[in-house]
């Protein structure tokens, strides 16, 4: 699963972002949908082309919508990770409910997830 830190890379061109094209070559991916807000605030921030970024998410990957199962997942989550860990918040507490409950790996270069054994730190 790509987080937004992921996709950021990716269309910035980065040596990051090659490593997410790698993946994204690879194997099949996912991207959950509260990281489409995510990016649509970035494209507003740096005044980018807004199909071009979004559309190349959908066709790269598969979106994952929000359901209550992994909502109220994401709430314990993020009320547990708190304590730990500075600056964790609901929607990082989104992307790990739904790479649980998916079963999928976290791609991303958010140091709030180093610990997570799940995850592929860029």
């Amino acid at each position: 699963m790509l987080d937004t830190y992921a996709w950021v890379e990716f269309f910035k061109g980065t040596e990051k972002g090659a490593k997410v094209n790698e993946i994204i070559k690879s194997m099949q991916c996912f991207t959950s949908i509260i990281s489409l807000a995510e990016l649509s605030e970035w494209i507003e921030r740096e005044n980018l082309n807004r199909n071009e970024i979004i559309g190349g998410v959908k066709k790269s990957s598969a979106i994952i919508n929000l359901d209550e199962e992994l909502i109220e997942l994401a709430g314990k989550i993020n009320f547990h990770k708190k304590k730990e860990i500075k600056g964790f918040g609901m929607i990082d507490a989104i992307i790990l409910a739904t790479s649980k409950i998916y079963g999928l790996k976290i791609v991303t270069g958010d140091q709030h997830f180093k610990s997570e054994e799940n995850a592929i730190i860029l």
